[in-house]
């Protein structure tokens, strides 16, 4: 039985995301112990491809597909496939919880960018909310030259490609399907893996304790963003984003619970600090005669 409540709806369809998300973590640790990272996308976007294209075709929505606007589909699809990059990296080289708090700053990103990609106004809340967030990042990432690893700067500019990707995702939503917007991600980003992943002329085919993983990635990933999709068609986002941030104390548990990482303080204070930025941000959003 559905229930009638918008947000107990919205919900339900969050855990699913937010189920989708961790479970990509925990398969890309997996899968990092015999695929690099351009192997593990160049599988996962090939998993994409045949999961994009059976439901299109059950759904009646492949003839949607085009080649309009493909420089747009480039741009988004190359930030994206970098993006997804760095992350998996960042995911076996910091904890779990450092990675997702750091992600949690790609809406802040989308803050700073818009402007100048989109034609957006910067308003005085959204770079108060900038500032809030960058606070936090320092707060979950204490720089300094004993603590400063590479898996933070990974985590930290995956943000930045994830902000763009929204960026160029709102440009192609404004006149195209998202079935094409999604044909385009699988298709795109096989080729990118292909070419990354082969250009030393080693591909290493994965075995078969690894297809699971991937087969997990593969549908984890389209399958968090339809329940984030169908959440927002159902509440708002100052609704909707609450439960998101509940990835963070879940993938926490998990990092201590299977790699003995700690839980740290420090980690949740600053991701507490980032969220509420984006809540200010959205809050900002829906009532625009409080900017």
């Amino acid at each position: 039985m559905i229930p009638a409540n918008p947000t107990l709806r919205a919900a339900i369809w969050m855990i699913g995301a937010i189920l989708s998300f961790s479970s990509m973590a925990v398969a890309g640790r997996a899968v990092s112990f015999e695929l690099d990272t351009f192997e593990l996308l160049l599988y996962r976007s090939l998993i994409g491809v045949v999961i994009v294209v059976a439901v299109g075709g059950v759904a009646g929505t492949l003839p949607q597909i085009n080649t309009r606007q493909l420089s747009t589909h480039m741009m988004r699809n190359i930030s994206h496939f970098t993006a997804q990059n760095l992350w998996y990296f960042a995911l076996t080289a910091i904890p779990l919880a450092q990675v997702f708090a750091l992600e949690f700053t790609s809406p802040l990103w989308v803050i700073a960018l818009s402007p100048l990609l989109l034609g957006e106004r910067l308003t005085k809340v959204r770079v108060l909310a900038g500032i809030m967030g960058f606070i936090g990042v320092l707060i979950v990432a204490r720089p300094s030259t004993d603590t400063l690893e590479w898996g933070l700067i990974a985590a930290a500019l995956s943000a930045i490609g994830f902000a763009c990707t929204v960026i160029f995702t709102k440009k192609l939503t404004r006149s195209t399907t998202l079935t094409n917007i999604l044909f385009w991600l699988v298709v795109m980003q096989s080729v990118l893996g292909l070419i990354s992943a082969g250009y030393d002329g080693d591909i290493q085919a994965p075995s078969a304790e690894t297809w699971p993983w991937l087969i997990l990635i593969g549908v984890a990933g389209l399958l968090a963003h339809f329940c984030i999709t169908n959440a927002l068609t159902i509440a708002p986002a100052s609704t909707v984003m609450p439960f998101d941030f509940a990835r963070l104390p879940l993938i926490a548990i998990v990092g201590a619970v299977f790699y003995n990482e700690p839980l740290d303080a420090l980690v949740f204070l600053g991701a507490a600090v980032i969220f509420v930025a984006n809540y200010l941000n959205i809050k900002a959003t829906q009532n625009p005669d409080t900017n």
